[in-house]
């Protein structure tokens, strides 16, 4: 599994952007795409206590025709922390910065760019979005939270002191209480990116999925906006419709979907239904959103 994971690792390019008092990683994938239409370049931001690791099943099939941005979140991955915040507006500004860093400079013309943000990577991509310009083409948020609704409480265990097969035992019980919506589905590749995020995760995110933080930033969103989620998600299911409605409470032409037989993690679980229902979005975002 570590084998899959270097493979994709080695056929990136690394770019390095600031970050408090480090750097923050970004990967990139594929071509530079064309300044409008479906090659526009995509950025995709990775869950809480994740990684670039979380799009593995993604990447290939997403960086085949255009422009692939992957980044290790500030405290994440391979990133260094953020200073010190009490909102995800500041993280969210460092992302900016470093894709106007990455992008703004390539010598193709304005730039532009897609972003699709998984978790609490969808809570920076709505507060991301709440401060970009016409750079940002549309945003997709999946398996949102901070949209002001309770959720169901996901009974978790702690991992960081166990060793063995009582580590590996931790992390099934993990993915399968709040990551997938089938325990069959809990691969070793699951297991292993599962392992590689937890040793590297230093930022705490789960604190803001109770509020209303995602709501209050994508309410002042100018590009598109699309919501997916898992069929079985647990952070959503079985109001998986009312958090639909939240997000059309704020930006009422906003696309919605669902991806059958997925949980939270339904890029990887659902991987080909995933990427066929994003790529739908991303080829209908210049036409009418339909929901």
């Amino acid at each position: 599994m570590a084998d899959i994971l270097a493979r994709l690792d080695a056929l990136s390019r690394h770019i390095e952007t600031p970050c408090g008092e480090g750097r923050m990683v970004w990967r990139l994938w594929g071509e530079a795409g064309r300044e409008a239409g479906p090659a526009t370049p995509l950025v995709l931001l990775h869950g809480g206590s994740g990684s670039w690791r979380h799009w593995t099943r993604n990447i290939e099939a997403l960086s085949r025709d255009r422009l692939l941005i992957c980044p290790d979140l500030p405290g994440l991955g391979d990133s260094d922390m953020p200073p010190p915040a009490d909102s995800p507006a500041p993280v969210a500004a460092i992302l900016r910065a470093g894709l106007e860093q990455i992008l703004g400079g390539r010598g193709y013309g304005p730039w532009r760019y897609d972003l699709c943000g998984f978790s609490f990577g969808a809570l920076l991509a709505g507060h991301l979005a709440a401060q970009a310009g016409e750079e940002l083409r549309s945003v997709t948020l999946v398996g949102a939270g901070a949209l002001g609704l309770a959720r169901q409480i996901t009974p978790l265990v702690k991992v960081r002191s166990e060793t063995g097969e009582a580590r590996i035992a931790a992390h099934r019980h993990n993915l399968a209480s709040l990551m997938f919506a089938d325990p069959a589905n809990i691969d070793p590749l699951a297991l292993a990116i599962q392992e590689a995020n937890t040793v590297a995760a230093r930022f705490r995110s789960r604190g803001f999925a109770s509020t209303t933080s995602l709501k209050d930033a994508i309410a002042r969103a100018r590009a598109p906006v699309a919501l997916l989620y898992g069929e079985r998600d647990a952070i959503a299911w079985p109001e998986v419709e009312s958090r639909f409605a939240a997000l059309r409470a704020v930006q009422p032409e906003a696309w919605t979907g669902i991806i059958p037989g997925a949980g939270h993690w339904a890029a990887y679980e659902a991987a080909e239904s995933f990427n066929a229902m994003l790529g739908d979005m991303l080829a209908r975002r210049l036409g009418t959103l339909h929901r």
